[in-house]
């Protein structure tokens, strides 16, 4: 596709976007009024007069709308993108846009913005920026299956990477690529990749040459890029001459977890690898979510932290809270606060203790633990000496979903690196631990799924682990 000819789709694919955000909240207010929300009957929404503030407030909520938009990435090319990908994409411009307007509906106080009004606007506007997306998907794809618009590509490289690579494009007409070859000088491997019948262009010294006189829109980069490192500078350097975009694999390190992407930084591009899916908006909702639901459950529950603090006060000699350093985000250490459930020198009597040990790894857990006092018993067995860790959450070292944060002395007798990757993320109160049987499991099992968590996190796997937590509150599955 030429520059003039993407730049109007660019455009309208903007102007579109911004008429279904419109419509979107359009359609919200009459769903809204029909239902008498807010006490806004039909005759007195139509009896309504239009202030120019309210098209000012508009008019920059469309604005926010459109920067949402552009930096979620709704804008870039993503022909080689699946239909999944481009729908979790639109959801989450949407979620942020669906936000922005809830927190602006809060600081200006915009009656008609109610609960329902921001639930109906966000599946709208999903349904129709997503649908619109699946739209120009299936008739670009109609446009490029029949030959138009498609896109020449060379492929540097003959490893098995580069023809796999040729035929997963083969595979897709719909993406509208046409492989032109190969380029490549004698190697070991060369005979067989000749073998699968794909055409060898030229050799690298022939290359400036080839692009001279061929229609190529891109360039590939299949070839050992840590053993060519200068030819592959020389060769990105002719292909910017040219304005060829250039494609290249980036799994140089054949990383097993960590996942590529593309990064800049000061005008540098950058290729990041990452293991953790918890990364941009997600985590600034979730980070939301968690502040949000410890004010309220520390208001809320404030009557029981009372009643607590003075029982362990009266019960027993000692501090109301027990405080002890804990391993968090990428190490950091930070103190944890629960309601203290053992006699005061708890601490100094675990040397003596380590024989008694139930649980194999470098945790300590025994279930009849001599430390504990009556009403610590209660506490542990009821969960309810997990509470001012919601403190924690407060303060940003804990999110309420989560791997436990484990002492200085766990952390310590860690054996294996593969398991550490569990504290690349902020702990939590709960987990998948918590609600699989707690004490119950191995420690190999405990870090596996703390793991699973990481490697499969969203915020509904959040919401599903927090609904699951107070049955096995209840229950005291595994408590210890």
């Amino acid at each position: 596709m030429n520059t003039t000819k993407r730049r109007i789709l660019l455009g309208i694919l903007k102007l579109q976007n911004l008429i279904f955000m419109v419509l979107s909240y359009g359609l919200a207010t009459i769903l809204h009024v029909l239902r008498g929300g807010g006490g806004v009957t039909l005759s007195s929404f139509l009896s309504m007069r239009i202030k120019l503030s309210n098209f000012v407030v508009f008019a920059f909520l469309l604005l926010m709308w459109h920067l949402i938009l552009s930096l979620s990435g709704q804008y870039q090319s993503q022909r080689l993108a699946t239909r999944r990908s481009l729908i979790i994409d639109a959801v989450k411009a949407t979620t942020l846009a669906t936000l922005l307007l809830a927190a602006m509906a809060t600081v200006i106080r915009i009656r008609m913005v109610t609960p329902d009004f921001i639930v109906a606007f966000w599946i709208s506007s999903s349904a129709l920026v997503g649908g619109g997306r699946l739209l120009i998907r299936s008739f670009l794809e109609a446009i490029r299956a029949r030959g138009h618009n498609r896109r020449h590509i060379l492929i540097l490289g003959t490893n098995r990477r580069a023809y796999s690579f040729a035929r997963r494009l083969e595979a897709k007409p719909e993406l509208g690529y046409h492989v032109l070859g190969f380029v490549d000088d004698p190697w070991s491997g060369l005979q067989a990749f000749l073998q699968t019948g794909y055409k060898l262009c030229c050799g690298f010294d022939r290359l400036a040459e080839y692009l001279r006189r061929n229609v190529v829109d891109e360039v590939a980069i299949y070839y050992p890029l840590r053993s060519f490192y200068e030819h592959s500078s020389q060769v990105v350097a002719l292909c910017e001459h040219h304005g060829i975009l250039i494609r290249f694999d980036s799994d140089i390190f054949n990383l097993k977890v960590a996942q590529s992407r593309a990064d800049e930084f000061d005008g540098d591009a950058h290729i990041t690898a990452h293991s953790v899916s918890l990364d941009g908006w997600p985590s600034l909702v979730k980070r939301g979510l968690d502040v949000t639901a410890s004010i309220l459950l520390l208001v809320i529950l404030s009557p029981l932290l009372a009643a607590v603090a003075l029982a362990i006060k009266f019960m027993s000699k000692g501090p109301v809270l027990f405080r002890q350093e804990r391993i968090g985000f990428n190490k950091r250490r930070f103190l944890i606060y629960k309601f203290r459930t053992m006699v005061p020198n708890a601490d100094k009597m675990l040397p003596d203790l380590e024989s008694l040990n139930e649980v194999a790894g470098p945790v300590f857990k025994i279930k009849n633990d001599p430390r504990m006092t009556p009403i610590g018993r209660l506490l542990r067995r009821t969960s309810i000496d997990e509470l001012p860790q919601l403190y924690n959450v407060l303060q940003g070292d804990m999110s309420l979903v989560g791997p436990r944060p484990l002492p200085v002395r766990d952390y310590e007798g860690f054996s294996e690196d593969w398991q550490r990757r569990r504290f690349s993320i902020r702990p939590g109160i709960t987990c998948l631990w918590q609600v699989n049987g707690r004490s119950s499991i191995s420690f190999e099992q405990w870090m596996q799924l703390d793991l699973q968590y990481i490697d499969e996190w969203s915020l509904w796997l959040d919401f599903k682990i927090l609904a699951r937590t107070v049955p096995a509150v209840l229950k005291g599955s595994g408590a210890a």
